[in-house]
């Protein structure tokens, strides 16, 4: 959803044109997370203490806006903090007030950035107009920044730390986010804090780290007494203490040479990976209630609140970690969009997902992070996976061979759903969170409930570090590489596998299936040329984007078994990038109800691909053609079945089990040329966002 990008230097001398474009990169490596405008608060000059730019629209447009303006770009800043930001409007519709950074007043004492939503911000907003304080948006982050303004008047001395005053703010806030602070009080510091939102900062310098860990700094005193010195007044506010903190702090962790002697270094705070790698591939990440303050080259991490009883302990330093993307990965390349980009990419993603897990002379499979937790899954009484779109998909398409592999009963959730019921979930249940980010918000509630109740929980993740993969008991990383592009491809085929390699595994120790484990596996051998073969069938799409479907306003897709999922799926991205409504139905349920939409102008995709259930959809193919249905079909190459006037899509045959992998490529080719025939935006389709960190 929205984006963050920060930008700190201490002791390397940069141009305020140079930090203005590291701010604008920044932004741009962001894009893909959704956001409908942009902006940027940096250090001014004289009278203005912040410079702020905001437009509605692209990045590009921002660009523009900060070339055009009047004011020295080649002034130099050996220390300076920036912010930026990408909003996706929640509080307020998109427009240049309601854009973030926003501020405590008319003077900007105090900027906030925010990813998330502060749910009791119409109290707060309440409370503050009543004690004199003017709004400017209608966005719930100005509510923060003006409460961080009002807290600071109230210290009697002014003495209070950046870090003290941010922990008061966030006592007071209720709901998710991820924030940095900025202040003309605190020159050349940031705060950064988060809860349910990802942050991570990235640290470069041009010697080595003394160590690759920064401590958690907690304080001396509980929760309890560090409210008691502030005493509670109307509405809820917390009147800080009149002296100065009492917050006992312990040894700092500052980035320094042997030598000692404080070093040249750069700070880039992100809500994600993509906006640093192309500066460092060092980053840390992190956890939620921590806040971390950047001050004269120093990183220092404190908790919010010490880990209540019960609670799982956040450990007391954070590691210093290396990305392994690289920034090609991130780049287009010869490619007009990343979504035909990831698209193309399936054949390595696919290999990169089973690498190092599949031996295909002895037919094992081994998930390192599984191993140790085998045995209790083995003896759960159900599987439970949840998930939210494409990767609930990837859940349906493979509950029917996990159930066949490990006669486990398996259900598959969406997570606000499962959230809305109060889903009974109990101690033996094994429960399997699916996220290409690791940070979906329905998702991550739904794992936390399910931790408090003793499930076992496993992450499914596409990204290495995120709340998903750091919460959960154990689970996999499914490698499928950065993915840029809203609507997810090459992530549901490599979710498709790791959940399929997971059943392979669970069902190792059973004599009975070892003949059928042997097929599918021999099956994923020949799965990468497979997908390479149905990639070259993309100008025939494109014909039929062009001819059959370019006037469609509508589209029924239906399958049986196995190809459920790959309806759902194909149907979800037609809707997403092209705009076009769009049905993924179960065959078997055309009698009741969906048959009465057939006629000679319903444009219908039927899935007839051989399997044990082929009959079946013969039978529903006959059903729509007796209403004068023209339906394309996703057949098998060589099956002589098929009627010779009828418009096929033809993909090769393999495993029914893996059949779905290559059936729903040409529908995502297909949604990709929809999209572009029409003119649309194909990578950041309207109203959506890639990581959706809201409920």
């Amino acid at each position: 959803m929205c984006g963050i990008f920060a930008y700190c230097n201490y002791l390397k001398d940069k141009t305020r044109a140079e930090i203005c474009e590291i701010l604008c990169n920044g932004l741009a490596r962001e894009e893909y997370r959704g956001y409908d405008s942009a902006g940027i608060g940096i250090d001014g000059d004289g009278n203005e203490s912040v410079y702020f730019f905001k437009e509605v629209g692209k990045v590009a447009g921002l660009r523009k806006k900060i070339a055009e303006a009047k004011m020295n770009t080649s002034k130099v800043f050996s220390a300076q903090v920036s912010i930026a930001h990408t909003r996706w409007a929640t509080h307020g519709p998109p427009s240049v007030r309601n854009c973030h950074p926003l501020r405590s007043d008319p003077s900007a004492e105090f900027i906030v950035v925010h990813n998330g939503i502060v749910t009791n911000a119409n109290a707060l907003r309440l409370v503050l107009q009543n004690r004199g304080y003017t709004f400017e948006s209608e966005t719930d982050t100005e509510a923060v920044a003006i409460l961080t303004k009002y807290i600071y008047d109230s210290q009697k001395d002014k003495t209070i730390s950046f870090t003290d005053l941010v922990k008061l703010v966030l006592k007071e806030l209720e709901g998710s986010f991820a924030f940095v602070f900025k202040s003309v009080h605190y020159p050349n510091e940031i705060v950064t804090a988060r809860r349910g939102s990802p942050l991570l900062i990235g640290v470069k310098t041009e010697k080595k780290l003394k160590v690759d860990f920064v401590d958690v700094e907690f304080s001396g005193q509980d929760e309890k007494t560090l409210q008691a010195a502030a005493p509670a007044t109307a509405g809820g506010l917390l009147a800080p203490p009149s002296t100065g903190s009492k917050i006992m702090r312990t040894q700092s962790r500052a980035f320094m040479s042997d030598d000692g002697i404080p070093q040249p270094i750069e700070f880039f705070v992100a809500s994600d990976a993509a906006a640093i790698v192309e500066h460092t591939k060092r980053v840390l990440y992190l956890e939620d209630d921590d806040i971390a303050h950047i001050a004269e080259g120093e990183l220092h991490i404190h908790r919010l609140r010490r880990n209540e009883e019960g609670a799982p302990q956040t450990p007391a330093t954070r590691s210093i970690e290396t990305l392994e993307i690289e920034i090609a990965e991130i780049m287009k390349g010869k490619f007009d969009h990343f979504m035909q980009k990831e698209i193309y990419e399936q054949p390595e993603s696919v290999v990169n997902t089973m690498r190092g897990r599949v031996n295909f002379d002895n037919n094992q499979i081994t998930l390192g992070g599984l191993r140790a937790y085998l045995p209790i899954m083995r003896r759960g009484r159900r599987i439970v996976f949840i998930a939210c779109g494409t990767s609930y998909h990837s859940c349906v398409a493979t509950r029917a061979i996990f159930e066949e592999l490990t006669e486990i009963p398996v259900s598959v959730e969406l997570a606000s759903d499962f959230l809305d019921r109060k889903t009974p979930i109990f101690r033996d249940d094994v429960c399997v969170f699916v996220s290409q980010s690791g940070e979906t918000a329905d998702t991550i509630l739904a794992m936390r409930y399910c931790i408090e109740r003793g499930a076992l929980c496993v992450g499914v993740v596409n990204t290495v570090g995120s709340t998903i993969s750091r919460e959960t008991h154990c689970g996999v990383h499914i490698n499928a590489g950065p993915e840029v592009g809203v609507a997810s491809t090459k992530a549901y085929t490599s979710q498709y596998i790791a959940l399929l390699m997971m059943a392979l595994q669970l069902s190792e120790d059973r004599l009975s299936l070892q003949e059928r484990r042997k097929q599918i596996i021999q099956g994923l051998h020949e799965l990468p040329g497979q997908i390479r073969k149905v990639l070259e069938s993309d100008a025939h799409l494109r014909e039929f984007a062009q001819t059959v479907l370019d006037t469609s306003r509508s589209l029924l897709l239906m399958g049986r078994g196995y190809q459920h999922a790959t309806c759902l799926e194909g149907a979800l991205k037609i809707k997403e990038i092209s705009y076009m409504h769009s049905e993924g139905i179960l065959a078997g349920e055309l009698k009741h109800g969906p048959l009465a939409l057939i006629d000679e102008n319903m444009p219908v995709i039927i899935v007839m691909t051989r399997d044990s259930l082929y009959p079946k959809v013969q039978t529903a193919f006959a059903q729509i053609t007796a209403r004068k249905a023209q339906p394309i079909v996703l057949c098998n190459e060589g099956d002589e079945g098929i009627p010779k006037n009828v418009k096929t899509i033809r993909v090769p045959q393999t495993v029914d089990c893996l059949q779905g992998l290559l059936n729903v490529i040409p529908l995502q080719l297909l949604s990709y040329h929809l999209a572009v025939m029409r003119g649309f935006d194909v990578d950041f389709p309207r109203n959506l966002a890639k990581s959706v960190t809201t409920e």
